[in-house]
């Protein structure tokens, strides 16, 4: 009995807890960025554009979104499959495009 309530209870107040202490589970875009894209996108390396840089973007935007994530999926240059993010999904690498290729507020 004690085992049935311990498998009921915990994952409900565990939930309950996350849910109401402001805590967030979900990586954040600038999280996504700082870990996977910051290294080449940060300083332009190797040709990489510069964050925040919509100048630099305008040339890669205009080719549409599908063919930017199916760049980053297949990698590009010096830029790996993937880029540097492994768990990313065709919406993360949107998000993280976006996040790059607009100016910073």
């Amino acid at each position: 009995m004690k085992s049935l309530i311990h498998a009921t209870v915990f994952p409900f107040v565990t939930g309950w807890l996350v849910c109401f202490s402001g805590l967030s589970l979900a990586e954040s875009v600038e999280e996504k960025y700082q870990r996977s894209c910051h290294v080449c996108h940060a300083t332009g390396v190797a040709n990489a554009p510069k964050v925040h840089d919509p100048e630099a973007w305008k040339p890669r935007l205009d080719k549409g979104m599908d063919v930017l994530v199916n760049s980053i999926k297949n990698g590009l240059n010096a830029m790996p499959p993937g880029g540097l993010c492994a768990d990313c999904s065709d919406e993360d690498y949107k998000a993280l495009i976006k996040f790059m290729s607009t100016p910073k507020k």
